[in-house]
């Protein structure tokens, strides 16, 4: 008997945007908890999500927040939970902590005993929209230096949290891949391929791009789990053959693109009957603790 294929699917239910990116983002703890309620109904197993000051609604990474978000959540779901690590000051949303560590946030969340993922971006990169540079603005370097990754997969060691890997460029792969060999406490990163249709970095949404990172990840993390997803991006000329190829899903209004008509919900049920459509069937949180438990058990 042949078994279908267990996809995850992730959903990113806001992102750094505000509303007047995505009008339908939700921005207060109650809205994205309820939000991310309804995702997890519709099929989502995984859900990521970044914090805002609901006075100003700007980006504001604080373990308060984030705790009151994950445990709205757990109180009536076993979904994966996991917030966004701060970009660094450059970038205009999301600075450093006072303290400057980018990782004080998710502490205080492994703190408190609710943190099960964290993010990493293993690597650095302009981050700019050509919308952007048709105004003559510059949009901003994203920076994540060695010594930076490096902490994050001590971190990750040391609380047993597994990596959500953001590949922003085929190069983020390789440096993924070969600090993560420096930290084998650190277990088995998530390789998330990152796709845009509008801003600059990586490969837009094609055949041909989703083979090329696909190859170079068979060459570097043979056994890593990976999933396509990407900002300002729809996913669904290579969805199909992601899911063909043993790939999995991230979705969401952090994801997709900008001015989106559509909430969360309903981009998720589009994304599910996609999956199904592609002949594979939805994981279960249990299903994916299952596969990086087994992961970090080779290792």
């Amino acid at each position: 008997m042949i078994v279908a294929h267990k996809t995850w699917l992730e959903v990113a239910v806001n992102g750094p945007w505000g509303k007047r990116v995505q009008p339908h983002l939700p921005v207060t703890v109650k809205e994205i908890v309820a939000d991310a309620l309804a995702c997890i109904k519709a099929g989502a197993a995984i859900i990521h999500f970044h914090s805002y000051d609901e006075a100003t609604g700007q980006q504001k990474d604080d373990p308060e927040l984030y705790a009151a978000i994950v445990s709205g959540i757990r109180e009536h779901s076993d979904a994966i939970v996991y917030p966004t690590i701060p970009a660094d000051g450059d970038a205009g949303f999301g600075g450093e902590n006072s303290n400057g560590d980018r990782y004080s946030a998710l502490k205080g969340l492994a703190d408190r005993g609710l943190c099960e993922w964290g993010a990493l971006d293993p690597g650095s990169m302009n981050f700019a929209n050509e919308r952007q540079l048709k105004s003559g603005r510059d949009g901003f370097l994203y920076t994540n230096t060695p010594a930076h990754i490096r902490k994050g997969l001590k971190f990750s060691a040391e609380h047993g949290v597994p990596m959500a890997y953001a590949i922003y460029e085929p190069g983020f792969i390789r440096m993924g891949a070969r600090l993560a060999a420096q930290e084998p406490e650190a277990g088995q990163p998530i390789y998330r391929l990152m796709f845009s249709d509008h801003f600059t970095f990586s490969y837009p949404p094609r055949g041909y791009a989703l083979t090329a990172f696909h190859e170079l990840l068979k060459e570097e993390a043979p056994q890593a789990p990976w999933m396509i997803s990407g900002l300002d991006v729809d996913l669904s000329p290579i969805l199909a053959d992601a899911v063909r190829m043993g790939g999995h899903v991230r979705v969401g209004l952090e994801d997709a693109r900008h001015g989106c008509p559509l909430t969360n919900v309903q981009i998720t049920q589009a994304a599910v009957k996609a999956i199904e459509a592609a002949g594979a069937v939805l994981a279960s949180p249990g299903d994916i603790r299952a596969t990086l438990r087994a992961a970090r058990t080779v290792a």
